[in-house]
């Protein structure tokens, strides 16, 4: 008799019938299909959103277009504007929208300052968000061939991009913030640069808490100031702003102040 020897051959593995192969196949690709389109409208939907910018008030283009002291150039991404009445300064300003904010909502915000001679070139960010916007400041400062001292400044979000721009460029003379703070930026060593931070006390964006907490990041001789009773969106004439306080003062009060502000500001700069 022959003796018995062990099989060549291993165990047989129960394996997956075609047909369930075939139907886990159509559910990881309609899996994959789904996450896809839901990736596709969350970024169709960012960049609606984010070219969909708050608008300036029909009330305040009015009142820019009839001032006899402001002439206005709008373009596609900017708005520059030059005293007409006055004779100019020599000095600019190269400021930067808050996100999702309209270049126009600043006309009225800057009409005042224009008007005492000052060149304002107000910047539309790249998708909405100064701090995605890569230009340089020579993208602006070209449109203004006539200034030879320049500021750089910005509202909300633009402020941050703005405070980059001061950093790097040494051109730059003068920083200005509207409702916003050098989040990303420390600027605290710089002490030729000449700052200006205006902050509403009832801002409820950039609130005077988050402008204090980042007031080291500015050079010890900025000068701080908080005006009392207004809040973010009165830096513009946009409207309201979800998540904003109520101010407890007019948008013309404001405005008022904000310009008597930036007016002694300037006038000690580049000097």
């Amino acid at each position: 008799m022959r003796r018995s020897t062990a099989s060549r051959h291993e165990p047989a593995t129960p394996s997956t019938p075609p047909r369930h192969r075939s139907r886990r196949r159509r559910v990881l690709k309609g899996v994959a299909l789904a996450l896809f389109a839901v990736v596709v409208l969350a970024v169709t939907g960012f960049f609606v959103w984010a070219k969909t910018p708050m608008s300036a008030t029909a009330a305040s283009l009015a009142s820019v277009s009839a001032d006899e002291r402001v002439e206005v150039t709008s373009r596609p991404d900017t708005v520059v504007m030059r005293p007409a009445e006055t004779t100019a300064t020599g000095q600019g300003l190269v400021f930067v929208a808050g996100a999702r904010v309209d270049p126009q909502a600043y006309e009225q915000t800057f009409a005042g300052l224009v008007a005492t001679g000052i060149t304002v070139v107000v910047e539309r960010p790249t998708l909405g968000f100064g701090i995605l916007d890569p230009r340089p400041l020579s993208t602006f400062t070209d449109l203004a061939p006539e200034v030879d001292t320049w500021a750089v400044g910005g509202h909300s979000l633009g402020g941050v991009r703005a405070c980059q721009y001061a950093a790097d460029d040494r051109t730059v003379d003068a920083l200005v913030l509207l409702g916003s703070y050098c989040a990303t930026t420390d600027l605290s060593d710089d002490d030729e640069l000449a700052v200006l931070s205006l902050g509403g006390s009832e801002d409820g964006l950039s609130t005077p808490a988050k402008i204090a907490e980042y007031r080291d990041m500015l050079p010890g001789s900025a000068s701080v100031v908080e005006i009392d009773g207004s809040n973010h969106a009165q830096f513009g004439s946009y409207g309201e702003q979800s998540g904003d306080g109520s101010a407890t003062i007019s948008d013309e009060a404001a405005r008022d102040r904000i310009t008597r502000q930036l007016t002694s500001f300037f006038a000690g700069v580049g000097g």
